[in-house]
């Protein structure tokens, strides 16, 4: 059989993708038995002059204590500005078993955003 990347890889979502008006917590990834995580981000349409960005969060508990990842922890190219009709890849490099995005809202309206996780290098098969 045949190896690659769809045996390699598993995708979760990470932020509903919808209209956007406000800032928000994305949903927990947790990586256990994983060494890779990638959040793939893709927006769509703004409104209103929308000034939306992301930032990874990390936390050794489920659904408490998430704290900023620190920049040495996190591979990104993302713009502090989400750009319309584009995507992004954030890469997380730290050592948190819990780890989630957040949109950040600076001002504007809205923007179509969603985000999926990618987990890979998989030393315990996930569910």
């Amino acid at each position: 059989m045949r190896k690659g990347l769809y045996h390699n890889l598993k995708a979760i979502p990470a932020i509903n993708s919808a209209s956007q008006a406000a800032a928000a917590d994305g949903i927990e990834i947790d990586r256990k038995g994983s060494q890779g995580l990638m959040f793939i981000i893709n927006t769509g349409a703004i409104s209103g002059a929308g000034d939306f960005g992301v930032k990874v969060q990390e936390s050794n508990s489920s659904g408490t204590g998430y704290t900023d990842a620190d920049a040495d922890d996190v591979i990104s190219g993302v713009p502090a500005t989400l750009g319309a009709t584009a995507a992004y890849q954030v890469e997380y490099i730290g050592k948190k078993r819990f780890v989630r995005l957040a949109l950040t809202k600076s001002g504007g309206t809205s923007i179509q955003a969603g985000a999926i996780a990618l987990i890979g290098h998989q030393h315990i098969q996930l569910p």
